[in-house]
């Protein structure tokens, strides 16, 4: 079976940009095939892999509810979408891409999200790791995209209103019986040592330094795997996140 990394955090943290480190340490290592889930519906995962996004979820969900008559004979819808969303997985080297997106049309995300969570629970078994990046905030948790983790990483900035979000996440993990095996903080652009070890039920491994190199890449919207190998904030999540892809 597949180990599964979730990342969570509120806006602006920086959690896609670890979510695509991590999948670059895991390629670069050789520890296995992945499959990089970008499960907010504001996608940005993809620019961060320098993938080309084929089709998201919510664009196939559209097209099937738009023309129906396009489902072939016999065939459940459910299925049907199933079969175009594995077809939309955009492929890699050493790393796959599927993409939740957000759908155009009126009403809310579950459909879409009780979808994206049957055919992810189906790749489990086909990947070696699953790397997903989850919608900012806590929304994401009460619709139950995310079901288990086996490490489940909450990024937060260093401020209280960053801190106090992330034991939001992890009491409201809990309380929806979201099975989670390794539960870990992370802060992000920050440079000092804090003498801690945990905030409520997180373990704190530790910081991401500023990295300038890291920021112009993403503000011109270049792959995170172009960032040099030695560059302050790839360097440091290697240094601190063993805990998180191993399999113990």
């Amino acid at each position: 079976m597949g180990y599964i990394i979730a990342l969570a955090g509120k806006g602006g943290t920086g959690k896609t940009t670890i979510a695509a480190l991590l999948a670059r340490i895991i390629k670069e290592k050789k520890l296995g095939s992945i499959l990089a889930v970008d499960a907010d519906p504001n996608n940005n995962l993809g620019e961060a892999l320098g993938m080309e996004v084929k089709e998201t979820a919510g664009q196939i969900v559209d097209k099937v509810a738009a023309h129906p008559d396009k489902i072939p004979a016999g065939m459940p819808k459910d299925r049907f979408i199933e079969y175009e969303l594995q077809a939309a997985i955009s492929e890699g080297e050493g790393i796959d891409l599927l993409t939740m997106g957000r759908p155009e049309g009126p009403g809310c995300y579950c459909y879409v999200n009780n979808v994206l969570r049957g055919i992810v629970t189906k790749l489990i078994n086909e990947y070696d790791y699953i790397i997903i990046d989850n919608e900012a905030g806590l929304e994401h948790l009460s619709r139950r995209t995310t079901r288990r983790a086996d490490a489940f990483v909450v990024v937060s900035d260093a401020t209280a209103v960053g801190l106090k979000a992330a034991g939001r996440i992890i009491d409201l993990a809990g309380e929806l019986g979201i099975e989670t095996k390794k539960n870990f903080l992370i802060l992000n652009r920050y440079d000092t040592v804090l003498d801690k070890k945990n905030f409520k039920d997180l373990q704190y491994l530790g910081f991401l330094p500023k990295d300038k190199e890291l920021e112009n890449l993403s503000f011109n919207g270049y792959s995170l795997m172009k960032l040099n190998a030695d560059a302050p904030a790839l360097a440091a999540l290697e240094k601190i996140g063993g805990m998180i892809w191993q399999r113990n």
